[in-house]
């Protein structure tokens, strides 16, 4: 008997410890409260206000998932060439988006009739934003040739919706890139009940979204209107429950907006075109891939498609698309995009159809000695213009910034809504030792700013000047305006320059419909004045990933 009691005492011991042990953890579950001060989070009386249901970041529109890894960057088959500006070297890319087809012209003149309906080119004030946006659609004109009917027709004709967008600079590029974040995060907003329903199709010039403006000074978007940024429904709730209430804002810690659509770099480009994801084997690649698709050919050696082109580009001289009625690869110029099936990453048209614009400065060699991890130049680094007043300058209808470029085209670096950016200054690069200055685009390629020695003070010595001592030795063209406002155009003659790379030339990358198929690899690179456009270079757009690496846990080898 004093045996059974002894039992059943020890037992009801040992319940109510688990009881007690699980109630003291449930209470220090981080997502109900701190583990570091052990606060409790979300609390009504106040403390730390944080989003414990925030799950992985959601895939934008028209993008596919890129698992990232590391991978053998340029050059892995012959190089019959021999130009040495992609020699093999090791990189690793994290995890990103990127659009599943190029940017179309369907897509493109969507941002034109916004930019129309917002700044209407029938204002002087406003013409040159609408007219810095439009492609050159005289790309398409040859001495010897008759293109008319494109030149016409490509950009706006629905038979060509769905081809990819030509005639577009790097520049412009960018700037499609950046107002397609503003419009994607624009329509999240309104669809959690932040802002109001329908407001984004009655916005005027000084009133447009930018993120960055809501999620650094969210008072000052839609032009300080408080109607429309906190006019949803949910923004009304949470000011019936409490007027001062922080959450009538969407804040970076909330994880509802995404992060900026942008060029990809040539790294993730690469990366992506090569879908070595197909040739996984464990730890180790089975081979190496000359195409974004398997083999060595670009005809299929399926049976229902055997001989069939893998991609659009140029088979020959006069050959661009094969005999009539039976056509190589169904296309002379460009072609409808998923015209051809994807890579192994779900991506179409990553060789042929257009090359694409990527976000790097050009430069022969990819410093991989310095860096081996996302890979990339071109940083220029920036920060936000604060005022005497503390408060950030928001770019206003009367204080566009207009760049003139090397071809005399004017276009607006920033569009009202928009925050100021100035270079980063000491504040930022004193005493630190990833970065110096705000420029870096020119970081060690060997010019005399790259070394160690240099002192920007003693630039001019024995009467050389820092034109003469640039490593790059390229053309510089002249564009300013007379007394008149009148354009003067100024063709650099000078006789002793020896190449045309400077820190305002892009990589271009993948084969076109003008190319042949040695370009097709995803290794070669070339490079085209960033202020220019062709016939045959489009692009498509990236998007970083935050959090985990993958979508998925690792699956079993077996």
């Amino acid at each position: 008997m004093n045996l059974r009691k002894t039992l059943a005492l020890q037992l009801s011991i040992a319940v109510v410890a688990v009881a007690l042990f699980a109630s003291c953890n449930k209470s220090r579950d981080y997502k109900n409260s701190s583990r570091a001060t052990g606060w409790k989070m979300n609390a009504k009386e106040g403390g730390l206000q944080y989003n414990a249901k925030a799950k992985e970041q959601e895939t934008g529109p028209g993008l596919v998932f890129i698992e990232g890894g590391t991978y053998t960057m340029g050059r892995v088959q012959d190089d019959p060439m021999h130009d040495w500006n992609n020699t093999p070297n090791q990189q690793h890319v994290q995890s990103f988006y990127m659009d599943e087809t190029e940017v179309t012209n369907l897509m493109y003149h969507e941002y034109l009739e916004w930019i129309k309906g917002v700044f209407p080119p029938s204002d002087d004030q406003y013409r040159k934003i609408y007219e810095g946006a439009l492609p050159d659609t005289l790309v398409w004109r040859n001495r010897l040739g008759y293109n008319e009917v494109m030149t016409n027709n490509y950009l706006r004709h629905p038979a060509y919706a769905d081809y990819p967008v030509v005639g577009v600079s790097w520049i412009q590029a960018v700037e499609f890139s950046n107002w397609r974040t503003d419009r994607v995060n624009e329509l999240i907003l309104e669809q959690e009940g932040f802002t109001t329903r329908n407001a984004r199709y009655d916005v005027e010039a000084g009133q447009t979204f930018s993120t960055d403006t809501y999620l650094n000074a969210p008072t000052m978007t839609y032009g300080g209107s408080d109607s429309i940024t906190r006019g949803g429904k949910r923004s009304e709730a949470l000011l019936k429950r409490n007027e001062d209430s922080t959450g009538l804002y969407v804040q970076r810690k909330d994880g509802l907006l995404l992060p900026d659509y942008r060029l990809p770099t040539e790294a993730e480009w690469e990366y992506a075109a090569l879908g070595l994801v197909g040739l996984r084997n464990y730890n180790v690649y089975r081979g190496r891939k000359k195409y974004p698709w398997d083999g060595q050919y670009t005809r299929s050696g399926k049976r229902r498609s055997r001989g069939d082109q893998l991609a659009n580009f140029k088979q020959g001289d006069g050959d661009y698309g094969g005999i009539a009625g039976w056509s190589d690869d169904g296309a002379d110029i460009t072609a409808e995009v998923k015209s051809y099936e994807p890579n192994d990453f779900g991506l179409y048209d990553m060789a042929g159809n257009v090359a694409e614009w990527v976000a790097d400065v050009y430069r022969p060699i990819v410093d991989d000695e310095f860096n081996d991890f996302n890979y990339y130049r071109g940083n220029v680094y920036t920060k936000n213009y604060i005022g005497d007043d503390g408060k950030v300058k928001v770019v206003t209808a009367d204080s566009i910034v207009f760049d003139t470029l090397s071809n005399g085209k004017i276009i607006a670096r920033n569009l009202p809504g928009e925050i100021l950016q100035v270079p980063v200054d000491e504040e930022e690069t004193y005493l630190r030792t990833q970065f110096s200055e705000s420029d870096n685009r020119d970081y060690r390629d060997g010019d005399p700013r790259s070394t160690r020695y240099y002192q920007s003070f003693s630039d001019v010595e024995d009467g050389e000047t820092s034109d003469t001592k640039r490593m790059y030795n390229s053309p510089k063209h002249a564009v300013y305006a007379d007394s008149l406002g009148q354009l003067e155009r100024q063709y650099d003659k000078a006789s002793n320059r020896t190449t045309l790379i400077d820190n305002e030339v892009r990589v271009y990358k993948g084969g076109s419909w003008r190319d042949r198929d040695y370009w097709l690899d995803p290794a070669q690179r070339r490079y085209f004045p960033q202020d220019m456009a062709t016939d045959y270079i489009g692009f498509r757009c990236a998007m970083s990933r935050v959090g985990s690496k993958s979508k998925k846990g690792k699956r079993p080898r077996h």
